[in-house]
Parts: structure tokens; C-alpha cells; sequence
């Protein structure tokens, strides 16, 4: 069924039992186009923590860009540099779970250490700010061994938990977003990656 109005072309089925390989073709064609502009939906929500201070001495995408900065200069590569850039990302909508959120996002375009160390870095963060709530600040403990330990130890103290310097130059948004595109341009995994 073509669309109307510049509308994207629609398949008519009920039910996905009734689908035809045409159907799929049509939706695979507006997933390809939809997947396009990922990189304007994560810089859009990135913009979201802009102002969102949350208590700390500057705001959230402040954090977001410092925590990128330090990682871009220490000579980090392209990945990892955009692994810390969105390490916080799910802070407004995983509130309770943000690296989770995080995680999710960049797993199909970073390495799988450096999909853990996002997925992870909040009981590494911990470390520094757990005992002062009442928790445990060794929680990390539990994944001593893993072979991304020291990693995401390494990440926490060199990048996350430095990258709260109002005084920090740090590089601005429009910097990271040619990386952001080409990182986020090339996922290695995910449900509808074909193998070339």
C-alpha cells in the first residue's frame, strides 16, 4: 500500500502470519531510513540533560561531555570515547537503572568491553559516593574477576567520577557529534544487522 502526503509507503496486513516477503521488504526499506536518524534522537535526548543538575556542581550534560572529553584525551578510541559521552544517558528515563538504559543503546555499536563497562559503572561509580547513603561502597567487589574489572575500575576514577569540574574545558557537544554519527552509522550486533 503506498502512502499518501510524503508518507512512507504501509504494508496492509493484520496480523504478522499474514505478512509477505514484500510486506517486509516495504518495512525493512522504513526501518533502514528510520534507523538513519538514530544519531539525531540520541543528541536530541542528550540536549534533555542540559540544565539537569540533579545537585551536582554542573549539570548533567556538562558531566556527559566531560566525562567524553577526558576520555577523547587521553586518546581513547572513537567507541569508547562515545561509551562515555552517553554512559549517563538513561538518567531521565532509567532512573533507577540509567546504565542499563545506556547499555542498551550502545551495544550495537561499541566493543563488548566497553558495552560492560557502561552497563556496569554505576556500582563501580559507587565506590566513591555509597558509604555516605549507607550502602556499600565495595559492592563493586562482586564482579572482581570479571576480565572487565579493571576497565570499568579505570573508567570510574579516570573519566566518570573526575568529570564534575566547573573549571574544566571541556569540548562542546558539536565536537563529539561527528563521532557520535560515524560510531552509531556501523552497529557490529543487534536483532536486524545482516551479515554482509
Amino acid at each position: 500500500m503506498t502512502g499518501t502526503d510524503g508518507e512512507m509507503p504501509r504494508t496492509a496486513f493484520r496480523a504478522m502470519a499474514d505478512s509477505t516477503a514484500q510486506d517486509w521488504a516495504t518495512i525493512y526499506a522504513d526501518f533502514q531510513r528510520f534507523a538513519g536518524g538514530l544519531a539525531d534522537r540520541i543528541l536530541a535526548h542528550l540536549r534533555l540533560l542540559d540544565g539537569d543538575f540533579g545537585g551536582f556542581p554542573i549539570d548533567r550534560l556538562q558531566h556527559s561531555l566531560q566525562t567524553a572529553t577526558r576520555a577523547y584525551r587521553d586518546g581513547q578510541s572513537d567507541s569508547y570515547v562515545v561509551m562515555a559521552l552517553l554512559h549517563d544517558l538513561g538518567d531521565t528515563l532509567g532512573t533507577y537503572n540509567h546504565p542499563d538504559v545506556a547499555a542498551a543503546i550502545i551495544q550495537p555499536f561499541v566493543s563488548e568491553e566497553e558495552h560492560w563497562i557502561c552497563a556496569n559503572h554505576g556500582v563501580f561509580q559507587g565506590y566513591y559516593f555509597f558509604h555516605y547513603l549507607g550502602g556499600d561502597r565495595d559492592a563493586r567487589e562482586q564482579l572482581r574477576g570479571h576480565p572487565h574489572f579493571e576497565s570499568c575500575a579505570r573508567f570510574c576514577e579516570r573519566y566518570d567520577q573526575a568529570a564534575f569540574d566547573a573549571g574544566y574545558e571541556t569540548l562542546p557537544l558539536a565536537f563529539f557529534e561527528p563521532i557520535l554519527r560515524q560510531v552509531v552509522a556501523r552497529p557490529h550486533i543487534g536483532l536486524y544487522v545482516r551479515e554482509s
